[in-house]
């Protein structure tokens, strides 16, 4: 094959210099060499593809129909190469990201915002879903990396921890002192008693969170006197600042909140252990240059 690309070269330089000498001299090899590499060429496909004249060389019609896709295979190579020459340059790529749809928006952005910055030619997709899905996408290749939450199903993966992460119960403290008014406890109550008469809002029963902490719940044997079940933490967190009820949602996420006092967030007889957030690929496929590139760059920024 080598051979054959190095006489369809020659072919398509001849085609168009549309003579043997200028195509000699772009070539920087002799006439002789040309004409024996044409012939050599013909011979190989059994056919005549130029009609030579005191005045150049001109394309039979196979010539033509052979001259076209030759011409269109080198000018794939010659595009693919500017294209390597600009990713080595400019570091351009690709980089698919699995993450739910909380992780992106108080993990992933600030990370996201930084790396953009020092790489701006490396085109990001994003698929928002859920922990477990995103873990499917990885399997099948449809991601290169995932953000998600350390679990139980990690057995396929390298996982790189980010960011360490708490839950805790919040509500305002208006919710907390109505809730005082229509319950008559006995003393100071604790936040086991106040849990017990409350409504408590969690994620739904798909979500990674809400696995964990319905194991919390059952170990410290805590329950609500309602549950509301919500998609998103964002309106975990909305709904807690209308008094709609205590919402368990993570930590780090409501720092602003807890803060300035909109919130208020409940002491537990056992605090709900801290899990790991970070970034996971298979282990038995390569991790893309970018994907790693972008991995490492988070690692380095935590």
């Amino acid at each position: 094959m080598e051979q054959n690309l190095n006489l369809y070269h020659i072919f398509y330089t001849v085609a168009k210099c549309r003579n043997i000498s200028g195509a000699a001299r772009q070539l920087f090899i002799s006439q002789p060499a040309i004409s024996k590499a044409i012939s050599r060429l013909e011979q190989n496909l059994d056919t005549t593809l130029f009609l030579r004249s005191s005045r150049g060389v001109r394309l039979t019609e196979t010539g033509e129909l052979l001259f076209r896709q030759v011409e269109s295979a080198f000018q794939a190579i010659s595009q693919g190469e500017e294209q390597l020459r600009k990713v080595q340059e400019l570091g351009m790529g690709h980089l698919s990201i699995g993450v739910s749809t909380t992780l992106c928006k108080y993990v992933l952005l600030p990370h996201l915002s930084l790396f953009t910055r020092e790489n701006p030619h490396i085109q990001i997709s994003i698929s928002c879903q859920s922990t477990y899905q995103t873990m499917e996408a990885l399997e099948k290749g449809t991601v290169d990396i995932g953000l998600i939450g350390e679990n139980d199903r990690m057995d396929k993966f390298h996982f790189h921890p980010v960011q360490e992460i708490r839950d805790v119960f919040v509500c305002t403290q208006r919710y907390l002192d109505n809730l005082c008014k229509r319950v008559s406890f006995s003393g100071s109550p604790s936040s086991r008693d106040i849990i017990s008469h409350s409504t408590l809002m969690l994620l739904d029963k798909e979500n990674i969170t809400r696995q964990y902490m319905e194991k919390y719940l059952v170990k410290e044997e805590i329950t609500a006197a309602q549950t509301i079940e919500i998609t998103s933490m964002d309106l975990l967190i909305d709904f807690a600042k209308i008094d709609l009820g205590i919402a368990c949602v993570i930590e780090d996420f409501v720092q602003e909140e807890l803060d300035t006092g909109k919130l208020i967030s409940l002491p537990l007889p056992v605090s709900v252990p801290s899990r790991k957030v970070g970034f996971a690929y298979l282990k038995n496929q390569t991790c893309s240059a970018t994907a790693e590139k972008f991995s490492d760059f988070c690692m380095k920024h935590v």
